[in-house]
């Protein structure tokens, strides 16, 4: 097929078309109305009821979490407050066998996937049983450096493909991910082999304080899809059920063997970047109020409710029950045996050579010493 003959170079053009390229999708708007019927998932009223209580629990936990870091209680946190659609309704898309893969601020999917409630409390302390995963659970432990478990998750997902399983990997990113080279490296690879591979971008709008504009002038993330030869869409990261579909239509995509799929949900952390961090200095408090009025639980909330699908009752329950959860675990990891000095130095290898050996020993009769 012939290309068509341009007479003039009209290269500002080729820029501003590219945001239209990309249409954005919604299945319910800001109060909870359907926007794209067409597009609304097919849940029973016990799978949508479930994907609610989901949405509660996270954002239940995320306040305790908070509350508990402020106490002292747990490590350094970072707050997923609005950014529950595009976390939690993105994993309830996944089916067994599916591996999951996040960062640092997607522990409430990565409990749904499977993680013990006592684990992720162990790994915000920065215990390395927070880092021993049960076998079945096929997930990496979230990831701290930006980007850094992208090429991690094609590598699983190229391991998925020649082992023929009817499986995708997803992972969740943010959208400062995007401007690394492990992104680019880990689309383009996942292309070439054309990998069952699912990459979420939250586009949340900063990394860590850095607007998105000051970090990229792509006008959309998706369209860095582009440059690997795969499918880029973006999607109303506020809205559960839009998420929802997106990820499992990206999913069959996959598993039909036509490769990978990028996503961008645009979404908001109503909270910091973490609790060390104040986005005061960098972030205006109308634009705060104006994502709110977006929450995605108000969204499903309305859309539940006018289905006859849901209670305020219900609603208390979910928050006692995550509450009830959490305090069980915080009173299990406090039981958990503390770190060694010895027991870091047993595990740097398989078979220690002789200076650590020498270090063990050390360390141990130090130990030793101090329980006495």
């Amino acid at each position: 097929m012939s290309k068509k003959k341009m007479t003039s170079f009209n290269l500002d053009h080729i820029v501003e078309s590219y945001k239209n390229d990309f249409p954005f999708y919604q299945v319910l708007d800001k109060s909870g109305k359907l926007t794209n019927p067409d597009l609304e998932p097919n849940l029973s009223d016990e799978e949508l009821k479930e994907l609610m209580r989901r949405l509660v629990w996270g954002r239940a936990y995320d306040a305790r979490v908070t509350l508990l870091n402020r106490q002292g209680a747990l490590g350094n946190y970072a707050p997923s407050g609005g950014q529950e659609a595009s976390q939690i309704a993105t994993q309830y898309a996944l089916g067994e066998g599916d591996f999951f893969a996040g960062t640092y601020r997607d522990l409430v999917p990565l409990i749904f996937h499977g993680l013990p409630l006592e684990k992720a409390f162990l790994w915000y302390k920065g215990h390395m049983k927070g880092n021993e995963y049960p076998e079945d659970l096929n997930a990496f432990v979230p990831q701290v450096i930006v980007g850094g478990h992208i090429t991690h998750a094609m590598g699983v997902a190229l391991g998925m493909k020649k082992r023929n399983k009817q499986n995708i990997v997803l992972s969740l990113n943010g959208d400062g991910a995007t401007s690394q080279g492990d992104f680019y490296e880990g689309i383009n690879f996942a292309g070439v082999y054309n990998v069952p591979y699912v990459i979420v971008i939250q586009n949340n709008r900063y990394g860590i304080s850095v607007p998105l504009e000051e970090q990229t002038k792509a006008e959309t993330l998706a369209q860095k899809a582009v440059a690997a030869g795969i499918p880029g869409i973006q999607v109303d990261g506020m809205d559960p059920l839009a998420m929802y579909a997106a990820v499992s239509t990206a999913r069959q995509h996959a598993l039909a063997g036509n490769g990978p799929v990028v996503i961008e949900a645009l979404t908001y952390r109503f909270g910091p970047h973490t609790m060390s961090d104040d986005p005061t200095r960098y972030r205006r408090e109308q634009e705060l109020a104006e994502w709110e009025e977006k929450d995605p639980l108000i969204r499903m909330r309305n859309y539940l409710t006018e289905k006859g699908l849901w209670s305020e009752e219900e609603e208390e329950e979910v928050i006692e029950k995550c509450k009830q959860e959490i305090k069980e675990a915080v009173t299990a990891i406090g039981k958990v045996e503390k770190q060694k000095v010895s027991d870091f130095l047993k595990n740097m290898y398989d078979v220690s050579p002789q200076n650590v050996r020498e270090q063990i020993a050390l360390y141990e009769e130090k130990e030793m010493s101090q329980n006495d």
